[in-house]
């Protein structure tokens, strides 16, 4: 991200509903500008997009896969490693975009160190995502509102839920 600020971050197994957990941030405040998801590409959300064609497909699946769409494209960002993505928040695009030359890591942790992740997190998440399901990442401008969010993600079924404290050039 380009601004000082906090993050939380949640993991979640496949099981849990990712709209309810969005749902519960939206109702504490926090706006989908600044949420982004790292969904493993097994995600059964994922694979609604991963096998989205326009055509040729059954209509009722293509509804269903075209209002996924729709709602990961009101995130800041959503990045489904090996698919694709949608960013929509100018912070999100600086932080995911940015050429990281980290030859030995997934693209999935490589994404989780354009977030801010350290090299070790981003391995050991990017694993755990590969085996999890998701991660869920809210931008904080202030730290209580970090740990507010940690409260909730915990709340909402995370496996692991915690914080990242950053301090980082404002954008030019």
């Amino acid at each position: 991200m380009s601004a000082n600020g906090s993050a939380a971050y949640a993991v979640y197994p496949r099981n849990v509903a990712l709209p309810d957990v969005v749902s519960a941030l939206n109702q504490a405040g926090f706006q989908n500008e600044d949420i982004c998801m790292v969904l493993s590409p097994a995600h059964p959300v994922a694979t609604g997009v991963g096998d989205a064609k326009i055509g040729g497909t059954e209509k009722d699946e293509s509804a269903s896969n075209a209002r996924m769409i729709g709602w990961f494209s009101k995130f800041g960002a959503v990045v489904i490693p090996t698919v694709g993505f949608f960013i929509r928040s100018h912070a999100f695009f600086q932080a995911l975009l940015t050429e990281q030359n980290f030859p030995a890591l997934s693209r999935g942790s490589r994404t989780l160190l354009g977030l801010g992740f350290s090299e070790d997190e981003a391995k050991r998440l990017g694993h755990q995502l590969c085996d999890v399901g998701a991660l869920v990442y809210v931008s904080c401008r202030e730290s209580h509102r970090a740990d507010w969010a940690i409260d909730l993600l915990r709340k909402a079924g995370a496996r692991e839920a915690a914080g990242l404290r950053m301090a980082r050039a404002a954008a030019a």
